[in-house]
């Protein structure tokens, strides 16, 4: 098996093949991506599509001289194959060898860390304004797909790249699919454009003053090297238009697109997980019921999202069921904050979700169009927690010291299933500040929680004692609480536990009260300790005895980290912390 592959150590040896000997390379190729993807999963959709186009690209330029700049950078793994790190997708124990996404420590082939949207345009021409500055003559080729266009910086991209005098290469990548269905007018020119073979006059990219080249068989290699040495060394901006089918080679991939895009592990014959998720019922899972609901309910009430309805995961039926009481805006948080803001003045009730890595963007329209104006917008973060998505490009481990410190910007941490449904409950229905909740990240734990949130900053006291308190948190509340049964087993006295439930802001009153019987005080968060919660309560005590010890992460870009050796690393576990107090 991988007889051709094995014999590729970088884009020269592409070149000696013939075009038979390329399409027994690309069967090759995807064997590969089963290997990997059936046992660790990963991106599937977007790199079976993309097997031919990435392979008649390095069979015609000449990377790295020439560069390339993936959008998402999730659709590389094949470029990855062709460019010396074939061990990461043929031989199991070389798989974390290999990131998800582009890399420059990996390969010189690499010019970026790439996890996020709609950046490769604007990236790509930053290497063509420095290559026309030192008046060298590479070819500079950006890729995107998978509804990256519909993003701003894509857009403003287009904008400037019709302005460049000399070679600037766009691959638009058309698999008529963002990760769900595409949603926006340029998807509409995109079909137009599709249906005339490249003809309609009506053409965004001609708008925007680019030439254009439209290819529909992007999924056949010999058409690919045809259209590509066409563009090859030309001397001003220029739109591939290519049209590939997400998923190609797996029957499962190319009737589901949606469910497809990305993938645990599974099995091959039957497209089955072979990771058990167990029978509890999901925080997304209560999310979904909540919305659908309250829907029901609640003609006033809508949810919004930035092409991810997979955040939580909405399915396909359950959006065609919400109708009008759904809107995806594409890859826009900006735009989505601001719509949501929008109708939130203008009496509707919108719920917006998303990842926290991907509401990153959005800092600007969250602090001027949403919270100087104070609409009531609920904002639901999925993977803010530590144990979440690990690689580097899409952390939540930075939301709270980011969104924790604008103000008029309630955010909630929930510590269980009730305080979860019942802060989206209050939230939804309140008219007084925008709210953003945390989905906990832990397993789903059940007990008693309040209804009503309105005293905004007022901390819970779940457990009275002395001498030490531990305010645990949002889904780091379990660990608190562990942490309690161990000090009072180890040191013989019942410490205070504390659920904060507000990561925006302190309880003062009952900061004060603790000082009447304790001498230290411990905060244990989700986030980074610098700029996060632990240092307000660390702040508030500064001219104060009382000592205060915060336990969060470092102010550091992990990368595909094991979650529980890092909590050893930072001296985190419970038996650490008791070993501290000791």
């Amino acid at each position: 098996m991988y007889e051709l592959l094995k014999k590729i150590d970088g884009p020269c040896d592409v070149k000696k093949l013939s075009q038979d000997e390329l399409k027994l390379l690309a069967n090759e190729m995807r064997e590969a991506l089963f290997n990997r993807l059936t046992k660790i999963g990963g991106h599937f959709g977007p790199n079976f599509g993309m097997v031919e186009a990435t392979i008649a690209m390095h069979y015609v330029f000449n990377s790295p001289k020439d560069k390339f700049v993936f959008d998402v950078s999730h659709q590389s793994y094949p470029h990855k194959m062709l460019t010396g790190r074939r061990n990461g997708y043929i031989d199991d124990e070389h798989f974390f060898e290999d990131s998800g996404y582009t890399n420059p420590d990996e390969s010189e082939h690499d010019f970026f860390n790439v996890g996020h949207t709609s950046t490769s345009i604007a990236l790509a021409l930053g290497l063509a304004k420095a290559r026309d500055l030192k008046h060298d003559n590479e070819n500079v080729i950006a890729i995107i797909g998978d509804g990256s266009l519909s993003g701003g910086e894509a857009m403003e991209a287009l904008n400037v790249a019709g302005e460049i005098d000399s070679n600037f290469i766009i691959v638009v990548n058309d698999n008529e699919m963002a990760i769900a269905e595409t949603h926006g007018g340029i998807y509409e020119n995109l079909k137009e454009l599709r249906i005339s073979n490249g003809k309609s006059s009506n053409n965004i990219f001609k708008a925007y003053g680019l030439d254009y080249i439209y290819e529909e068989d992007g999924n056949d290699i010999s058409k690919m090297i045809e259209v590509f040495k066409k563009v090859k060394d030309c001397k001003h901006p220029i739109v591939v238009h290519i049209h590939t089918q997400k998923g190609k080679g797996y029957e499962l991939a190319e009737r589901n697109k949606e469910n497809w895009h990305w993938t645990m592990p599974f099995d091959r014959e039957t497209g089955k997980p072979t990771f058990d998720f167990g029978d509890v019922k999901s925080y997304t899972e209560m999310t979904v019921d909540f919305i659908m609901d309250k829907a029901k309910k609640d003609k006033d009430f809508f949810v919004i999202t930035p092409a991810m309805p997979g955040a939580i995961g909405l399915s396909r039926e359950q959006r065609l069921e919400l109708k009008d009481q759904y809107l995806d805006v594409g890859i826009a948080e900006e735009a989505a904050v601001a719509i949501a803001s929008g109708a939130a003045k203008n009496g509707a009730k919108p719920l917006l979700f998303t990842n926290m890595t991907f509401i990153q963007r959005s800092y600007d329209q969250i602090s001027q169009d949403l919270c100087i104006n104070n609409n009531p917008v609920t904002m639901v973060m999925n993977f803010s927690s530590f144990d979440g998505l690990t690689d580097v490009t899409h952390l939540g481990i930075f939301g709270l010291s980011v969104f924790t410190n604008i103000p008029n910007l309630v955010v909630l941490a929930p510590t269980s299933a009730e305080e979860y449904v019942n802060m989206l409950e209050w939230s939804t229905n309140q008219r007084q500040h925008p709210v953003m909740i945390l989905i906990p990240g832990n397993e789903v734990s059940h007990r008693s929680a309040d209804v009503d949130f309105s005293d905004i900053n007022k901390f819970k006291m779940e457990q009275k004692g002395e001498k030490t308190a531990i305010i645990a948190l949002g889904d780091f509340y379990q660990r608190g609480e562990e942490l309690a049964k161990e000090i009072n087993a180890k040191f013989g006295y019942t410490p205070t536990l504390i659920n904060p439930r507000f990561a925006s802001g302190l309880d003062e009153a009952m900061l004060e009260e603790l000082k009447k019987n304790h001498s230290l005080v411990i905060t244990i968060e989700d986030g980074i300790v610098e700029g996060g919660f632990g240092q307000k309560i660390a702040s508030y005590y500064g001219t104060s005895d009382m000592k205060v010890k915060n336990y969060g992460l470092k102010k550091e870009f992990y990368d595909r980290y094991n979650p529980e050796e890092l909590l050893k690393e930072l001296e985190m576990t419970t038996s650490q912390i008791i070993d501290s107090l000791r």
